[in-house]
């Protein structure tokens, strides 16, 4: 029984992830670059970046797993948006070391989640006024404020997620800024201020660093980031707002608000039906 509902389950997202032409076009390409991305890693010896692809081909899915889940219909522009943006971070960004060789991408990323999600948020509360069995009136201001905070929200649980992969793992996904200008209180033995500028050579534990400068251990990464979530965030805010008030006659929000999925697309109680 449990296999049938599976294999009923893999059957309707199998049509999900094929609904829209282009969606699946790009979606086909991506999975096909993981794969063969995952099969050079395991010959060279890189298992843990294979782990990274068997995860990527996972969350390939999640839109249309979304999808047939909630009942809910993405755009197409959103879906291959997410796509692509699953397969910057995680491929081109972690495997292919773009973090690390375009000091932009990781802001490039970030912008764009800010972007996104407040996308979701605004969805959200739209979604729930259009429920039969929840319904309220806000206004334009009230609900570009929640997708507001909700993506800010995503961004900061994001960061404890950085902090709390480097303090237990021992990783660096917060990364480190050289700086050459360094402002404390903890230095002193008095508590006084105490400025150095021009940092030149430094020594951690008898070892000197190969560059001049300090190291900010991620508090600088981590406000970059949350400062071009703010950005993204209310960006779309700012097109939320005049989307509503326009009654949704603006077309470039139109491309990123999911709406609710009608019964002749709702593929797994279909695969049900038909079953049955």
């Amino acid at each position: 029984m449990k296999k049938s509902i599976f294999s009923r389950f893999m059957k309707a997202l199998t049509m999900e992830i094929r609904e829209h032409k282009s969606t699946f076009i790009v979606y086909s390409v991506l999975r096909l670059a993981v794969i063969a991305v995952g099969i050079l890693q395991f010959f060279n010896g890189n298992y843990e970046n294979v782990f990274l692809c068997i995860l990527t081909l996972i969350l390939l899915m999640v839109p249309s797993f979304i999808q047939l889940t909630f009942k809910v219909e993405l755009p197409t522009t959103l879906e291959i948006i997410i796509l692509l943006f699953i397969f910057a971070a995680e491929i081109l960004g972690e495997i292919d070391d773009y973090y690390l060789l375009f000091p932009f991408w990781d802001t490039m990323l970030h912008t764009i989640n800010g972007f996104l999600a407040a996308a979701i948020g605004f969805s959200l509360v739209t979604l729930l006024n259009d429920s039969e069995k929840i319904q309220f009136e806000l206004s334009p201001i009230f609900v570009v404020i929640v997708a507001f905070c909700f993506s800010m929200t995503i961004g900061v649980v994001w960061e404890f997620f950085e902090f709390g992969m480097d303090q237990i793992f021992g990783m660096d996904t917060q990364k480190d800024t050289i700086i050459h200008i360094l402002n404390s209180v903890s230095i002193s033995a008095d508590g006084s201020m105490t400025t150095f500028r021009d940092i030149g050579n430094v020594v951690i534990d008898g070892t000197a660093l190969p560059f001049n400068g300090y190291l900010d251990i991620g508090l600088i990464d981590t406000m970059q980031d949350l400062i071009v979530n703010f950005i993204g965030a209310s960006v779309f805010s700012v097109f939320g707002f005049f989307y509503i008030k326009f009654k949704g006659k603006i077309n470039l929000v139109n491309r990123f608000i999911p709406t609710k999925k009608s019964k002749d697309r709702d593929y797994l109680e279909k695969v049900i039906n038909d079953a049955e």
